[in-house]
């Protein structure tokens, strides 16, 4: 049997998941967050976006370009505001794009944030690495929720079309035979249903941050996702009984405060994708 027709593996009863590894805490997207997640007793689910390199590597990192905001140059200088969109990880080769320092630059969006060297690293290696922890450690098998970070408008530009990425995401997650604890997010639609039709079992969460329903978004989808994932903001009392009723998870994303993340457990959401996991689990 292919790993991408193996049953997927029950999921979590909640999903309590670090956001990019949990950012508030540690270097986002990086090795070094996730293994730190793993430590952090209740999480259950490690948060993650994909892009596409060059040379057709799948890596670890959520912005279409470098970001000013926490990425220095090979030389250790900040990127300057007027060079955002120096360097789009989409045009750089993954030998290019390793070199740049991530997780030493002061980040004022999370003050707490450890300051440690690290750089994007590729999926297979982290997950090698998560892999590798979990049985060292005597480790639960943790999941993983990941995004592929595309959008038509970035079609050739940012990101490679929805076929390409789909293919290249699925060999590497096919080759570590991780594909039961996987779910696959987008907000870009056109990769989860591409995946849904190619991979039936592989499990797709729809992310969204809009003023629709429930039913129009999943209207626009086209079929009824594993998992809802909706900017926390949106959700109600309507929503999730909605979703329920149609066999539909709902984890939002990203309340980042102990009040905010009660108030979302108590309309009864299946997970919650966090920044800060340790606030995260001290509310369940």
């Amino acid at each position: 049997m292919s790993c991408s027709a193996q049953k997927p593996a029950e999921f979590p009863k909640f999903s309590a998941e670090a956001h990019r590894g949990g950012r508030g805490l540690m270097p986002e997207n990086t090795i070094v967050a996730m293994k730190n997640a793993m430590t952090i007793n209740g999480i259950t689910t490690l948060e993650m976006d994909t892009h596409i390199t060059k040379d057709g590597k799948v890596v670890v990192t959520h912005d279409d370009y470098l970001s000013p905001a926490f990425m220095l140059t090979p030389e250790g200088n900040e990127i300057a505001g007027t060079d955002a969109k120096k360097y789009p990880i989409y045009k750089l080769s993954y030998a290019e794009l390793k070199k740049f320092d991530l997780g030493t630059k002061y980040y004022d969006l999370f003050p707490q944030q450890k300051k440690i060297k690290t750089h994007i690293s590729l999926l297979s290696d982290l997950i090698d690495s998560v892999q590798t922890d979990i049985r060292v450690n005597h480790r639960k098998q943790f999941f993983y929720n990941i995004e592929t970070k595309s959008s038509e408008k970035g079609d050739g530009v940012t990101n490679p079309e929805p076929a390409e990425f789909v293919q290249l995401l699925m060999s590497v997650l096919q080759k570590k035979k991780i594909l039961p604890y996987v779910v696959i997010q987008s907000f870009d639609k056109r990769t989860i249903q591409l995946i849904t039709r190619k991979y039936p079992n592989v499990r797709t969460s729809y992310l969204v941050s809009n003023k629709k329903t429930y039913a129009e978004n999943i209207a626009e989808l086209g079929y009824k996702p594993f998992i809802l994932s909706p900017a926390w903001q949106m959700v109600d009392e309507d929503m999730v009984s909605r979703a329920h009723a149609d066999g539909v998870k709902v984890i939002p994303w990203t309340p980042n405060t102990a009040e905010d993340i009660k108030k979302l457990k108590a309309l009864n959401v299946d997970g919650i994708i966090s920044d800060y996991p340790d606030i995260l689990v001290k509310t369940q």
